[in-house]
């Protein structure tokens, strides 16, 4: 199975901001709430989910193969800090809406994690080798959307310490599924499980590929950038030097684990099915676990591995490219006319996302299917030309319209 995620869905009421929504020479005037910056780093991550998903695959080895390894899992993370960024967006930036308004932007919260669950579920029903994040984001956005009036500093310090505690919670709770018959009365009782043909609740929040447990860091992380003012150089700086500093922490702190603390590494092995377990501190070469797999294994830091290396090294790197793309669209102009073709599909990423998994199973792709890197460059060529066509007559991508369009029952709300 491959893994990554799809973005953050566009917010429906963008707020003011200081940079362009739209390329300058798009025909229809710029939205004033969206920073460019952010669509570049949509549109950088939609490229990576799409070299996991019909890209090379690492064991090609090389420079190819490291790219291919580098996008993924870290592709989902992005994605992850994206949405909790524009679930802030949705909700009020820089001060959260208050009164009717706040009532009415927590409302289309919820009416858009409704629709991607089913979303979510519909995607996966095509039985493609893509892992769908769609249900797990939209659970996400109901859980965390209680946080959305915190400042930046308590939402950082709650993502740091949902880093640290639910991967061992995570840990602690899949044993006991694997070890009881507590979870099948569970999964009985769940009427998601039931319409859905899955494990339903269980499957979101413990034992799916993207558990809710631990993809909330990700997201926590995003509302707190969101209450940054990133149009101030040193706040991109220092959001670049916290990135690396987790990225170091995370990746860094999992490699010195394995290789000093006694038999880690090799009781990690084996206790996976994966063969490369030298690089388990930052690729997910080292496979999965299994049931019996030990305490060791919460020092990995593979991408996919739901630890707290993991979401301390993918939470770094996706700063230092939001930070990247942020003080590029504000300092290199001209780079960020060139770049407009990615921003585009960055504009768009919803659709993007589900259009390359109805693509996927259309055209009956598998994974390994070969020859890869062409069928990369075809995918990525295509979402450029397409975003950029669209994009030049409207603001919103057309999954994007529809989900705005549906959150409008929300002006009901007193």
């Amino acid at each position: 199975m491959t893994h990554d995620a799809p973005p953050a869905p566009a917010p429906a009421h963008p707020q003011p901001g200081p940079l362009p929504d739209r390329p300058p020479s798009a025909s229809r005037p710029p939205s004033a709430g969206r920073l460019i910056g952010l669509d570049l780093a949509r549109g950088l991550a939609v490229f990576g989910m799409y070299a996991a998903h019909v890209g090379p695959e690492p064991t090609v080895g090389g420079p190819l193969g490291f790219l291919a390894e580098l996008a993924r899992g870290r592709s989902s993370a992005l994605f992850a800090v994206l949405a909790g960024f524009s679930l802030v967006l949705i909700t009020g930036r820089p001060q959260p809406r208050t009164g009717r308004a706040g009532r009415q932007a927590a409302g289309r919260i919820v009416v858009r994690a409704l629709i991607l669950i089913a979303a979510g579920y519909a995607l996966t029903a095509l039985d493609t080798d893509v892992d769908v994040i769609l249900a797990f984001y939209g659970l996400i956005f109901l859980i965390i959307l209680p946080l959305h009036r915190l400042r930046a500093r308590t939402l950082a310090i709650l993502a740091g310490a949902s880093a640290l505690l639910m991967p061992v919670l995570l840990y602690v709770i899949q044993r006991a599924v694997q070890g009881g018959d507590w979870a099948d009365m569970v999964i009985a009782a769940d009427p998601l499980a039931r319409v859905s043909e899955t494990d339903g609740l269980l499957e979101l929040l413990f034992t799916g590929e993207y558990p809710v447990l631990t993809w909330m860091p990700f997201m926590i992380t995003g509302m707190a950038v969101a209450r940054l003012d990133l149009t101030q150089g040193r706040i991109r700086n220092r959001l670049a030097a916290t990135g690396g500093g987790l990225a170091v922490l995370g990746y860094g702190g999992s490699w010195l684990a394995l290789n000093f603390i006694p038999h880690a590494r090799a009781t990690v092995a084996a206790a996976t099915d994966g063969t490369g377990t030298a690089s388990a501190w930052w690729s997910d070469t080292v496979g999965y676990p299994t049931d019996e797999t030990p305490a060791a294994w919460l020092l990995v830091a593979a991408p996919h591995s739901q630890t707290t290396f993991s979401i301390l090294g993918n939470t770094g790197v996706a700063l230092l490219v939001v930070a990247a793309c942020v003080t590029a669209a504000a300092r290199m102009p001209r780079l960020t006319r060139l770049a407009r073709p990615v921003a585009a599909v960055g504009m768009i990423a919803l659709s993007a996302y589900v259009g390359h998994i109805l693509a996927i199973h259309q055209l009956g792709m598998e994974e390994d299917t070969g020859p890869a890197l062409i069928a990369l460059g075809g995918f990525i060529a295509a979402a450029m030309l397409l975003a950029t066509i669209w994009t030049r007559y409207f603001r919103r991508g057309p999954l994007e319209y529809l989900l705005h369009h549906a959150t409008r029952v929300t002006r009901h709300i007193k």
